[in-house]
């Protein structure tokens, strides 16, 4: 079968951000379901930040021989001899929990060698852009019936960080109806589902971007407001734009990091929540004497456990939510085409996931 890796030119490790290590389409063998686990012939593939950051050899851990990606949707089509009620699997559509060693604890990780992520790295053997993967039944869910093969491949990664970051570090009553959220950086992956989740939860939903379209396209998606975070003085902006009474946000949801603790020691009540999934402005963050003035709480959030992806999952079946996809394109063996996909990621001008097809649900291989 098909699978995709990264490859070192020079077959040598390079320097971290200098480096753009090529995609290699290579013909591994086809596995086979053993134990308790199920064969997946994979339909859809999609990226996140943590495979661009690889291929710039800045995640840690990189392999040239672990497929790529994390997040992946498909059909089952064997069980291993100890999965129970196996006819109840079978040509089933099934969407990946995207890493292991994370059963339901709050904290974290359970696993003393901590959790492993699906995809590209030498923690885990194993990943999503190829066109068959053996998973244990326990990791996998029934894909939500409302979304197609793109849509359930995008839900994953995501869908979990969002959850974790909204639902369980800012706290049910910082995310639901009467609340006020403030998520930054629209247009990734996990910012629009945070916004998904918590529009359909009854919260007050503003945004932030440089992007007056992406501005304009999450207020359709169900945002209050937005402004543009290059403007000067934003932060006050935004209270102006709060609910007659609310004076301030209830909770923050941030993937930069950056100066957001002293602008959270404005936007925040006192006692608020900033849930930081990502940094990606830079590693450091100063934590202001004015956060601890105003007790707020500033929380790392990341990807989360078996049972909040299953939270999570039956959260989008109920409320019928869709991940936004941005681009998909078809073919495992389009190396052009994925290329772009990553070129798209690095301008930072998607808005939504970026999806590649790999077969139909029918099973077919899917091409240009």
């Amino acid at each position: 079968m098909h699978a995709i890796t990264v490859s070192s030119p020079d077959g040598k490790p390079g320097k971290a951000g200098k480096v753009y290590y090529p995609l290699a389409l290579r013909d591994i063998p086809k596995p086979t379901s053993q134990g308790s686990e199920l064969l997946i012939k994979l339909t859809a593939a999609a990226l996140n930040h943590r495979d661009l950051f690889i291929r710039q050899h800045l995640y840690p851990g990189v392999s040239f021989d672990t497929p790529l990606l994390a997040d992946g949707a498909g059909i089952v089509v064997s069980a291993g001899p100890q999965v129970p009620s196996p006819e109840s699997w079978i040509q089933k559509r099934v969407i990946i929990n995207p890493g292991t060693g994370w059963k339901d604890a709050e904290d974290g990780p359970e696993s003393p060698t901590g959790y492993a992520i699906l995809g590209g790295t030498k923690n885990n053997p194993k990943g999503t852009l190829q066109e068959y993967v053996t998973v244990d039944v326990s990791e996998v869910e029934l894909a939500p019936e409302h979304l197609n093969d793109a849509e359930a491949a995008a839900l994953p990664l995501t869908g979990l960080t969002a959850w974790r970051a909204l639902v369980t570090k800012a706290g049910d009553k910082n995310s639901k109806s009467g609340a006020a959220v403030l998520i930054t950086g629209i247009g990734g992956g996990v910012a629009l589902m945070a916004l998904r989740f918590a529009a359909a939860r009854g919260a007050d939903v503003y945004v932030t971007s440089s992007s007056e379209q992406k501005l304009r396209q999450a207020i359709e998606l169900g945002a209050r407001g937005g402004v543009n975070y290059k403007e000067e003085g934003w932060d006050k902006k935004l209270l102006g734009m709060l609910p007659t009474g609310k004076r301030n946000f209830d909770a923050i949801i941030d993937g930069a990091g950056g100066d957001i603790v002293e602008k959270a020691s404005r936007l925040l009540k006192a006692g608020g929540v900033l849930s930081i999934y990502g940094m990606t402005v830079s590693p450091k963050m100063p934590f202001l004497m004015q956060a601890v003035l105003k007790n707020i709480d500033v929380k790392g959030s990341t990807m989360g456990s078996r049972k909040e992806f299953k939270d999570m999952v039956d959260f989008v079946k109920q409320q019928s939510i869709k991940p936004i996809v941005w681009r998909v394109v078809q073919g495992i063996d389009n190396i052009p085409a994925i290329d772009s996909l990553f070129d798209d990621m690095k301008k930072g001008s998607q808005f939504g996931k970026l999806v590649i097809q790999i077969a139909n649900s029918s099973g077919s291989e899917s091409k240009l």
